[in-house]
């Protein structure tokens, strides 16, 4: 027997390979043979590959997983084994990836809040907050279509989506839009006089 144990799986694989051989699907039991006689080096591979036991075990039980869809659907094939190792390379490497783009994405956004919290002072954040306010109490003394209106297209909605969310026709909807914002302005300085 070799150090990592290869000649106790070779007759096990063997075994597994027979068991797949039949015209059905697997049974538990012979699932259950295949799963101990691959299960440590599968999970030997993600942990070689990821370094978190935790991740490589769940991402064993994936491959686990799909063995029993895979061969289930399709039964008689003998090539368990290396199946069974490719598949865990497979999830390995884009777990890899995927974890790669995460950081990559989390760490320019922490980098984007930074720089905007950066020059913030507390005095900034309560003139915000304050211009929140008055543009919320405007809002409310409008119209509900002018405050739906202005409240989606700050949103973002392009003017057909507004049409579509207001149930408007398309080629109203500029001039409700700016009728709104004219009005929008009137009550604001009419609330809040010139402050700004």
């Amino acid at each position: 027997m070799s150090p990592d144990g290869a000649e106790s799986f070779q007759g096990t694989f063997a075994e597994a390979g027979n068991l797949l051989a039949a015209d059905s699907p697997p049974a538990p039991a012979a699932y259950e043979q295949i799963f101990i006689a691959h299960h440590g080096r599968v999970l030997a591979v993600l942990l070689r590959l990821l370094g978190d036991p935790m991740r490589a075990e769940e991402m064993a039980n994936e491959v686990f997983w799909r063995a029993y869809r895979r061969y289930s659907a399709r039964p008689g094939s003998s090539k368990m084994a290396g199946w069974l190792y490719r598949t865990a390379a497979n999830l390995g490497i884009s777990e890899l990836r995927s974890a790669t783009r995460r950081k990559r994405y989390e760490d320019a956004a922490a980098k984007t809040i930074r720089a905007t919290e950066s020059h913030r002072t507390p005095l900034d954040d309560l003139l915000r907050e304050e211009a929140r306010a008055r543009v919320r109490a405007t809002l409310a003394s409008l119209k509900r279509w002018q405050a739906r209106i202005l409240i989606l297209r700050a949103s973002g909605l392009s003017y057909a989506e507004l049409a579509s969310a207001l149930r408007l026709r398309r080629s109203s909807v500029g001039t409700m839009l700016a009728r709104a914002e004219s009005r929008f302005q009137a009550q604001y300085l009419l609330l809040n006089g010139s402050e700004e």
